[in-house]
């Protein structure tokens, strides 16, 4: 009650007055929700002010550049180029305005303990490879893909477009019209095997959704929307790495008139009789403390950390037992790798299926302990891009995933691990490269919780389960605080840069309703 009489007053202010009274907001955080909801604020006319932790933007998306090599330090996967184009569009702009775009062919290789199979960017072509695997599978891909490009359709356009605050949101003529079709009471591995049998193309199949945070099992089928902006949609590179979409983004809120303030932590958001006045920030080079005052504030920090370190105990919407019970997308031992020579078999993307799927799933998500023999992902973007490594060198991207919540990542294990995916990585590509290591660097949980708050050291989020979709997310509008909002992964719509674009464009879009 409270919160609507707040609403009800502010509007009234605006509304009734003769004083023009500025809109201001200040956006903790500048990952890509915080970008995305401070850009739309923005041309709302809204006054923004973007407090950011780091001493540049881009939150997970950030850039490490050493001894001559640029990496990525989290996403690598450009997909849905149609969200991002859509995105700039918004503001009279495009992709191509800030940065150049290529399609991968391969789109990415797939390595398993007897095969290796690279997966072409032509649709045909796959489709030619599917039926060499499994006799009809061509014509199993096209129904798949079908089905999948009317979720995609819905589910893009429709779906992850709404706020979620009530069921009335989704009381849609064409999504009541094709409930059946979007499969959202099935699971993945089921609607994957009602149309192939051959377990590689499962897998190959599957994988998209490991994107969302846990095993194809427990993702609804919805999801296959996934397939199709894999196998459709394509795997692109933009020109000089993914923090060039992060460079767009922050050029794109500067001439909106944005206001940034990087190397400010934010320690307190005060609040007043459920009103949400003040936000306190420390200065991590100088020390020093200033309060800044706001009319909104938009957290697009950690969830999880904004309700239980910068709220009080009575303005906090979650308990302890809720963010305990949630199902966690998974977190990631990464490693930065620069080699002083160049490989001859590398490619831009490569999975490593060479051991048991199912194994090191039961170990992110039901044992919860460190994988035994794990799968891991290696991306090579100076094959794509000399810009990345200096001249004659290699730039290498390691990726494993591990169980959210695990503690002991010690440096010790971090080389335990990465000297096991080597010896595998070396014997694939048919040449040592241990010697030619001119640049290591290791990233894991304990890094996610220093550097972003992680809640139990999560690199995506909350997993997209049935039971954390939509409506039964952590609500992207506070419960407790009438003017605090949320953006980002552990809120609607969910993991994935593509999703984190639209989180921030839905939350500014309510706001600017609300007011």
């Amino acid at each position: 009650m409270l919160i609507e009489v707040y609403l009800l007053q502010y509007q009234t202010t605006i509304t009734t007055n003769s004083v023009i009274i500025k809109k201001t907001a200040i956006v903790i955080g500048a990952g890509f929700s915080g970008l995305s909801t401070a850009c739309f604020l923005a041309k709302a006319g809204w006054q923004v002010k973007v407090i950011e932790k780091q001493a540049t933007a881009g939150g997970r998306a950030r850039q490490l550049k050493e001894e001559g090599f640029t990496f990525d330090m989290g996403p690598s996967w450009y997909w849905m180029p149609d969200v991002f184009e859509r995105f700039f569009n918004q503001f009279g702009k495009k992709v191509s305005d800030y940065y150049t775009l290529k399609r991968l062919d391969p789109s990415y290789q797939v390595i398993w303990k007897d095969d290796e199979m690279n997966i072409p960017a032509n649709l045909d072509e796959i489709k030619n490879l599917f039926e060499s695997i499994e006799k009809g599978s061509a014509a199993q891909l096209d129904k798949f893909l079908k089905e999948a490009a009317y979720k995609y359709n819905v589910g893009i356009n429709k779906l992850v477009h709404k706020p979620s605050q009530s069921v009335a949101e989704f009381l849609d003529v064409d999504v009541l019209k094709g409930l059946l079709r979007l499969d959202i009471l099935s699971n993945m591995k089921k609607h994957i095997a009602k149309y192939f049998t051959n377990p590689k193309l499962q897998q190959l199949l599957e994988f998209p959704v490991l994107f969302l945070g846990a095993l194809p099992q427990n993702i609804p089928a919805l999801y296959s929307l996934m397939n199709y902006a894999d196998l459709v949609g394509g795997t692109w590179y933009p020109q000089d790495g993914m923090y060039s979409i992060v460079k767009a983004m922050h050029s794109l809120a500067l001439e909106l008139g944005v206001e940034f303030c990087f190397n400010e932590d934010v320690l307190k958001i005060y609040v007043q009789e459920g009103v949400a006045e003040s936000v306190e920030t420390r200065n991590i080079v100088t020390g020093k403390r200033k309060l800044e005052t706001t009319g909104i504030v938009i957290s697009s920090a950690d969830y999880h950390h904004t309700e239980t370190k910068l709220l009080e105990p009575m303005y906090q919407s979650y308990r302890k037992e809720y963010w305990d019970s949630r199902v966690l997308a998974p977190s990631c031992l990464l490693y930065y790798i620069g080699l002083n020579k160049k490989l001859k078999k590398a490619k831009h993307h490569t999975l490593f299926f060479d051991t048991d799927f199912g194994v090191h799933g039961k170990e992110i998500y039901d044992t919860k302990g460190f994988p035994s023999d794990p799968l891991f992902y290696v991306c090579t973007p100076s094959v794509t891009d000399e810009n990345v490594a200096p001249d004659g060198c290699e730039n290498l991207f390691f990726l494993i995933p591990i169980s959210s919540g695990l503690t002991g990542d010690t440096e010790t294990l971090r080389k335990k691990y990465f000297d096991q995916i080597i010896a595998r990585f070396e014997e694939r590509i048919g040449e040592s490269i241990t010697e030619n290591i001119v640049y290591y660097k290791s990233y894991a949980t304990s890094n996610f919780i220093e550097d972003y708050n992680s809640f139990k050291g999560n690199a995506y989020g909350l997993a997209n389960t049935l039971k954390q979709t939509s409506i039964l997310k952590p609500n992207c509008r506070s419960k407790k605080v009438a003017n605090l909002f949320y953006a980002g992964q552990l809120t609607i719509p969910g993991p994935g840069v593509p999703p984190s674009l639209i989180s921030g464009e839905v939350v500014a879009k309510l706001i600017d309703k609300l007011y």
